[in-house]
Parts: C-alpha cells; sequence; structure tokens
C-alpha cells in the first residue's frame, strides 16, 4: 500500500515510526497541518521544511517513508505480540496524557488498559534499600487497595518493588518502557513482564525493536507521569531520573509525593529537596489517599501487617529485641557496629542475627550490612 492511501491509524504509526523526528516535532508537524497526519505523507518538500524544526534530511525521510519504516511489517509484529497501537484520536488514549504538550502519537499497548482508571506512579531508585523496597511494595498494595492502578517503569529496584505490590494486592498494575514493547529490560524481569501483561498492562511509545537509550528513559518517564494523577517518589538521590519523572509530574499540575529517608543517606536527598520545595511527606497510603481527596472501599490497609509484627516482637527474647530495636529508625548497620552499640561479642551478635533472619525481622544485603525487614 502507498504512503498516500493509508489509514489514519497506520499513518499515526507510520509516522511514529520514523527517525529522527521526536515528539515535539511531530507535534509541530500536527498543529501545522491542522492535526491531520495524512497531510503530513502528502506534502511538498517545501511545506514540510515550513515547520519549525524540519531540516532537508528530515523532509527526505517523510518524503521517501517507505525506506526508513514498514508499517506493514510494523502491524505484523503488533498482531504477533497481541498488541495494539493507541492512537491519540482513540477513545481508549489516556485522557490525562492529551494535556501535555509532547504526547506521544500513539502508544503501543499489551494487556487489559483502562483509560479511565486512576492512576498513580512510584518511582525510585534501581539501587535501593530494603527499606525502599518494602515502603514500594507497602504503598503499592494500599494503593491497589483502594482501587488505584499503579504506574512504574519495570526497571530494578524500586520500580519492580511497586509492581509486584500492586499484583500481590490483587490490583492492577502498569508499566511504561523507555524500549519496544518486544524488549524486556531488565531480563531477570521477564515474568513480572508475562504477569503484568495478562493482569494489567505494557505501554510504550516505541516501535518494536527499538533499543533503549539515555533519551527513551526521560521520554519514558514523561508518559509515567503524564498518565498519572500524581507521582510518589522513592528513594532518589538529587541527579537521579525520578527526579525527572518528578519534574515532568510538576510541569503537568499533578501532585508530587515523597517519601523521606535517612538524612545520612545520598539515596534520599532527592526525596527530601522536593519535600523542602513543596512535595506532600508521606509516610503511609491515607497521606496520598487525604491529599487527593480519594474515597476509597472500606479497607483495612496495614493493620495485619503491624499486628504480625507486635506478635513477632513479643516472642523475641530479650538479646533480641535490643538488637532489633537498633533498626527502628531505618539504620543499614554492619556486626561491629552492633556489636558496640550492645556490648556483645562480634560470635554473640552474629548468632542473634541469625535467628532474626530466620523470624524474617532483618535482612543482610549484598555489603554485608543489616536492614530490618
Amino acid at each position: 500500500m502507498a504512503y498516500d492511501q493509508l489509514t489514519e491509524q497506520q499513518a499515526f504509526l507510520a509516522i511514529n515510526g520514523l527517525p529522527r523526528i521526536g515528539p515535539v516535532t511531530l507535534q509541530r508537524l500536527l498543529e501545522y497541518f491542522d492535526n491531520d497526519v495524512l497531510r503530513i505523507f502528502k506534502a511538498s518538500r517545501s511545506e514540510l521544511m515550513n515547520v519549525q524544526g524540519i531540516g532537508p534530511d528530515t523532509a527526505d525521510i517523510i518524503l521517501k517513508p517507505d525506506e526508513h519504516f514498514s508499517f506493514e511489517e510494523e502491524e505484523q509484529k503488533i498482531q504477533a505480540h497481541s498488541a495494539r497501537f493507541i492512537t491519540k484520536s482513540d477513545e481508549n488514549y489516556p485522557p490525562l496524557l492529551k494535556e501535555i504538550y509532547d504526547a506521544p502519537v500513539g502508544l503501543y499497548c499489551k494487556g487489559n488498559f483502562d483509560p479511565q482508571q486512576v492512576c498513580i506512579a512510584i518511582v525510585g531508585s534501581r539501587r535501593c534499600t530494603i527499606y525502599g523496597i518494602n515502603t514500594a511494595k507497602k504503598l503499592a498494595q494500599g494503593l491497589a487497595k483502594a482501587g488505584i492502578c499503579v504506574v512504574s517503569g519495570l526497571a530494578r529496584g524500586i520500580d519492580t518493588a511497586a509492581h509486584k505490590g500492586a499484583l500481590e494486592a490483587g490490583g492492577k498494575t502498569i508499566g511504561v518502557l523507555g524500549n519496544g514493547l518486544d524488549i524486556v529490560y531488565p531480563p531477570e524481569n521477564i515474568d513480572l513482564y508475562k504477569e503484568m501483561a495478562e493482569k494489567g498492562a505494557i505501554l510504550s511509545e516505541f516501535p518494536f525493536g527499538y533499543k533503549a537509550t539515555k533519551q527513551t528513559f526521560p521520554m519514558r518517564n514523561r508518559i509515567v507521569a503524564g498518565i498519572c494523577v500524581g507521582t510518589i517518589v522513592i528513594e532518589s538521590n538529587n541527579n537521579g531520573g525520578s527526579m525527572i519523572t518528578a519534574r515532568f509530574t510538576g510541569e503537568c499540575n499533578r501532585q508530587i509525593f515523597a517519601v523521606p529517608g535517612r538524612i545520612d543517606q545520598t539515596s534520599s536527598a532527592g526525596c527530601h529537596k522536593l519535600i523542602k520545595d513543596g512535595a506532600v511527606l508521606v509516610t503511609d497510603v491515607q497521606d496520598i489517599l487525604d491529599e487527593l481527596n480519594f474515597d476509597p472501599p472500606q479497607m483495612d490497609l496495614f493493620t495485619n501487617n503491624e499486628q504480625h509484627l507486635e506478635k513477632t516482637k513479643s516472642d523475641l527474647t530479650a538479646d533480641e529485641l535490643e538488637i532489633i530495636n537498633l533498626f527502628n529508625g531505618g539504620e543499614s548497620l554492619q556486626i561491629d557496629e552492633i556489636s558496640s552499640k550492645c556490648n556483645k561479642t562480634s560470635h554473640e551478635v552474629s548468632t542473634l542475627l541469625m535467628m532474626l533472619e530466620l523470624k524474617k525481622l532483618i535482612v543482610k544485603k549484598i555489603d554485608g550490612n543489616y536492614e530490618a525487614n
């Protein structure tokens, strides 16, 4: 089929797949041609070059699109992966995403995506602490129980914990990728990817086979922020990618939430800066629901966890209780530090730590430090 005979759906798919044409340039093209994507492929060279950002090389790509992208092959890949391509003119396109200036012209979607569902993003560091992982899971579970869809980027660390937390609570979760739908990154998340595609949804603006780059992750982050009513940041340094998502959230006039961490950990410096700048400080799910005036079904979000913890603590020996109380502030401690604080030998402390690990109250990290679980 010739490019001047495309349907609107095919034209959006094709223009989205052409190289050297980013979201801002695409938006300028659509504005110039009165939001008629079909006119772009029927335009002359001089018309195309009248659009800001379109030079001779880019104009040539649009004039000879079949040399750079095959929408027929792309349609076959969409079908083979049980996916679909949702355009901006489709009623299933996320309504909140339409509000941002550089919204993608279309989204590849795998799974069950409900454009009307209330979504909140949970983002944070890939190199997170046990505290960060547990907090992300806990908040995701609470949001899921409240009927809110949890959105993140399927990356290692906080993203993975958030997705898993929502699924464990029987809720919905959406993963937004910085590459094509046929690429699972990180590869160890393949099972999580499959479960999300079955029980939630996977979204991407990138064609099949498109690999992630430094540029695609910020592009992914704007979609994460764009489809959500708010973003929760858990453990991010001042220059982390999560801060980019937070900035996009603010630019969309959506609510920014931040979870505080230890004041001496750089991994939470970004969260503390957000709180200083006016982000809502989050200690539990209710903080989020109250800020958004969201009235969920009757819930018992954390009572069971707290009751279980208190029961477990009541079964501890005096020595075990002394050690577990050292972690109350979220500390990450080495054996020598624990020995010094409780005036016990390293051997005694090692034995007590082992017992606490068996009771799943503490966790040993890769760096050898211990944290409360």
